[in-house]
């Protein structure tokens, strides 16, 4: 089968597990999950929808499901400081890949500050020391970090790498994803970022009050508005201002 050996080839509801009217069983993107599924591109998936349609959601339960940290790093990591994540892991179960790599990340931008004190805490034995990332400007960090850590074949999940990055770092970041999906990696990643969803290739997902949906970066609501507000700012900024 082609693609056989990607990390997840599917994301589905555990056995005996069915949508209840309870969050975040009650996200519409999450009860679509559970009813049909999810079937994962072999490269660089996207989720992009507004802030509450859950896309963050599904990564950090995607993540956890596969063995990642909920507060970020691999699968080594073990980053506990308060638990904010959902349950929605322990409801579902990934098809894996046979002979899939069993390495992966999962960059959470919200807990990137806590997982940097983990290193300092938790330092290599082997190879060159870990940078000082508490040193480093917020999107500095991130991106030494990507550029780091980023390098063996696995699953990668980030949620909202833009958050601490400039525009050229963005663009620096869709290299990596890039880099990734060329070296047989399977990126999921929730983003707001018109820049980093142009990356060619990657499969796009819009999550929102309908659940998911495949889309092109054209047609991303998101695209369509910024375009917009670029060309005529005042259009929008006198609701506002």
């Amino acid at each position: 089968m082609p693609f056989a050996s990607q990390p997840v080839r599917r994301v589905a509801a555990a056995e005996g597990i069915r949508a209840s009217g309870h969050w975040p069983h009650t996200i519409p993107a999450v009860r679509q999950l559970l009813t049909d599924g999810l079937d994962l591109d072999p490269g660089v998936t996207f989720l992009v929808g507004e802030n509450g349609a859950g896309k963050s959601t599904l990564v950090e339960a995607i993540a956890v499901a596969f063995g990642l940290s909920p507060e970020g790093g691999s699968t080594g990591a073990c980053l506990t400081t308060r638990a904010t994540e959902s349950p929605l892991a322990d409801d579902l179960q990934l098809t894996r890949g046979v002979g899939a790599k069993r390495a992966g990340f999962f960059l959470r931008a919200e807990t990137m500050h806590g997982f940097y004190t983990y290193l300092e805490h938790n330092p290599k034995t082997s190879g060159p020391p870990e940078p000082v990332f508490h040193e480093m400007s917020h999107g500095e960090s991130f991106l030494n970090l990507i550029s780091d850590r980023f390098v063996r074949p696995g699953f990668y999940c980030l949620d909202e790498p833009e958050s601490a990055l400039s525009f050229s770092s963005s663009l620096a970041v869709v290299g990596v994803l890039q880099r990734l999906a060329d070296s047989g990696s399977q990126v999921l990643c929730a983003t707001h970022s018109p820049v980093i969803a142009a990356l060619p290739g990657a499969a796009i997902i819009e999550v929102g009050e309908w659940g998911m949906r495949r889309t092109t970066w054209d047609e991303l609501e998101l695209v369509q508005n910024w375009k917009s507000y670029l060309q005529a700012p005042e259009r929008y900024l006198r609701h506002v201002l």
